[in-house]
């Protein structure tokens, strides 16, 4: 009885662990995402609360729900007009991640992201679908409470739902791929002078896109190098880098976001981020899948292979129980020695004719 109340005490208290590490997560990535605010004070072009909620469904389970509740209520308390309306964007930045959760679970999405089926769940269903529900319900919010005009309405719910849908596309990959990560032991020198270099090369596009020349399209090269080279290891991170580097030139209205309105430039942000995103995720996915195709064809042919050593050095008879063994010919000679015997010994074992007595004998004498 007190052990099974101790292992109860101690899965309670790393669920509470749980959830405070998750609230906490929540709020430190929300004062980074606040540093690119762009509508009164909290809807942001990059939210990566949201991303940190999918991935902690994802690899915890819906029991860590009062995390991400606890997490937005303690970013939108003191930036929301009024506590109704506060618990309002509250239970939609909830809901958000949690019916994204619910349909990438029901389409059989891996979180180790290496099919393709995977990386279109992540993006349309787990980005697209799911953030429509924080975004619809925080935007109808703050209009509902008098803070945004009807004018501001589309604009404010543009920048809203390509926040969240960019925090899963880009950070939920990355925490993906750091549950998995490890040193790579075996990696050559080669291999670390091109991992370098795709750094340096990252830290440069960025330069460039966060600059007065409309140069975005530079990322792209970069993106296939990623997955191409490195896989979702690679892809992940430099497709947050580059969208990171986007909102900034859109948050300073320079290269190809300078000189529109806010939903225009929110239009050709969601545009890029989407297309990196798709670019860097389904490509890696694509890769990763064909490698775990090599890898099954080389094991397939390896156990072809000594299948064929073993009949060409005649070590092909399968080990098999006692008496079934045996071959066709062995069988048939088997059965024909068992009919012999048995013949043999009816014979022998029959009631032989006695000789005739009596005057049954003299008749068969005169016969």
């Amino acid at each position: 009885m007190a052990v099974a109340r101790h292992e109860r005490l101690g899965r309670t208290g790393l669920a509470v662990l749980e959830i405070c590490v998750i609230a906490g997560l929540y709020f430190g990535a929300a004062k980074v995402g606040l540093l690119q605010q762009l509508v009164r004070g909290q809807v942001t072009p990059l939210w990566p609360p949201s991303g940190i909620a999918v991935a902690s469904l994802l690899l915890l389970g819906p029991r860590v729900w009062p995390g991400i509740a606890l997490g937005a209520f303690l970013v939108n308390f003191p930036l929301g007009p009024s506590l109704p309306a506060v618990l309002a964007i509250v239970t939609g930045n909830t809901l958000a991640p949690l019916c994204s959760y619910g349909l990438l679970h029901r389409s059989g999405f891996h979180n180790e992201l290496d099919r393709f089926r995977d990386a279109l769940a992540l993006i349309f269903l787990g980005a697209f679908t799911g953030m429509l529900v924080s975004a619809t319900t925080g935007t109808g919010t703050l209009a509902l409470s008098g803070v945004l005009t009807s004018s501001d309405f589309w604009p404010t719910w543009s920048v809203w739902w390509t926040g969240d849908a960019m925090g899963v596309l880009v950070v939920t990959p990355v925490l993906l791929v750091l549950r998995s990560a490890h040193w790579p032991s075996k990696a050559t020198s080669a291999r670390w002078v091109e991992a370098l270099l795709l750094l340096a090369a990252t830290a440069t596009i960025g330069f460039i896109e966060t600059g007065r020349t409309p140069l975005l399209f530079l990322g792209f090269p970069l993106l296939i190098w990623a997955a191409f080279r490195f896989q979702l290891a690679g892809a992940a991170p430099c497709a947050l880098a580059v969208s990171t580097f986007a909102i900034i030139a859109a948050g300073r209205q320079t290269g190809p976001f300078s000189g529109h309105d806010l939903l225009a430039d929110m239009i050709t942000l969601q545009a890029f981020n989407g297309s990196a995103a798709l670019t860097a995720l389904l490509l890696a996915a694509v890769i990763s899948e064909r490698n775990t195709d090599q890898r099954e064809i080389t094991r397939a042919c390896r156990q072809l292979a000594a299948m064929a050593a073993k009949i060409a050095t005649g070590d092909h008879r399968p080990t098999l129980p006692d008496g079934e063994g045996t071959s066709p010919a062995d069988t048939e000679a088997d059965t024909e020695a068992g009919t012999e015997a048995d013949a043999e010994k009816a014979v022998t074992s029959s009631p032989r004719r006695r000789p005739p007595t009596g005057d049954k004998a003299g008749r068969d004498d005169r016969i």
